[in-house]
C-alpha cells in the first residue's frame, strides 16, 4: 500500500510541478522568447501554449516509449527529431484551420523545435521515466508555461487596447498604453511577474 501511494504522490507531483514550483517561465527562466514575443494578446498567446503543450505532451510520450533503446552520442539527434516531428504536425494543423493565427504566430510554432522547455523535459523526465509520469510532466509543464503567457498577454493586451480575448473590459475615456504592445511593454510585465513570483516564494518560505 505505501508503494502505491509512493507512486499515485510522484504521478502528482509530475502534473502539478510545471504549475509553479518548476513553472517554466516564472521559477526557471527557460524558454523566454514566446513570453516576450507572442504576448501582445491572449489569443495568441493562448495558441502558442496549447501548441507547446501538444509538443510536449507527445515528443515526451515518444521519447519515454524509446527511453530504453537511446544511445548517449544519438540522445539529442533523437529528441530533436521527435520534437520536430510534432512541431510540423502542429505547424500545417495551424496552417489548414487557423490560418490567420498562424499567420500572427509567424515562425514562432516552427521556432518551439529548439524551445529549451521541451528539451529539458526530454533529457529530465522522459528519458528517465515511464509513459505515464512523461505525459503527466508534458501536461503540468504546458500548462504552467501557457498559464503564464496568458497571465502576460492578458496585461499587455489590456492596458494596450482595453480589451481582453478581443473584448472590452475597460470603461470609456481609458487611454490605451501604446507601449504596451511594443517590446519594452513585455520587458516591464515580465519583470514585475518575476519579481511578483520571487515576493510570494519567499513569504511561502518564511
Amino acid at each position: 500500500m505505501a508503494g502505491e501511494s509512493s507512486v499515485k504522490i510522484n504521478y502528482l507531483g509530475a502534473l502539478t510541478a510545471g504549475l509553479w514550483r518548476e513553472n517554466p517561465t516564472f521559477r526557471l527562466l527557460i524558454g523566454m522568447c514566446p513570453p516576450l514575443a507572442v504576448t501582445t494578446a491572449v489569443k495568441p498567446a493562448l495558441t502558442m501554449g496549447l501548441s507547446v503543450i501538444f509538443v510536449l505532451v507527445c515528443s515526451n510520450l515518444a521519447i519515454s516509449l524509446m527511453r530504453n533503446l537511446l544511445k548517449p552520442h544519438l540522445r539529442i539527434i533523437m529528441f530533436c527529431l521527435s520534437i520536430a516531428t510534432f512541431v510540423t504536425i502542429c505547424d500545417l494543423y495551424l496552417r489548414a484551420f487557423a490560418p490567420v493565427m498562424s499567420e500572427i504566430l509567424g515562425a514562432y510554432v516552427p521556432l518551439i523545435i529548439v524551445n529549451c522547455i521541451i528539451i529539458f523535459r526530454a533529457e529530465a523526465c522522459a528519458s528517465k521515466n515511464d509513459v505515464w509520469f512523461s505525459i503527466l510532466d508534458g501536461i503540468g509543464s504546458g500548462t504552467g508555461f501557457t498559464i503564464a503567457l496568458c497571465i502576460m498577454a492578458g496585461i499587455r493586451e489590456i492596458l494596450a487596447s482595453g480589451t481582453f480575448a478581443g473584448i472590452a473590459v475597460m470603461p470609456r475615456g481609458f487611454v490605451p498604453w501604446a507601449a504596451m504592445q511594443m517590446p519594452v511593454g513585455a520587458f516591464v510585465t515580465l519583470g514585475l511577474l518575476l519579481g511578483l513570483a520571487s515576493l510570494l516564494t519567499a513569504k511561502k518560505a518564511n
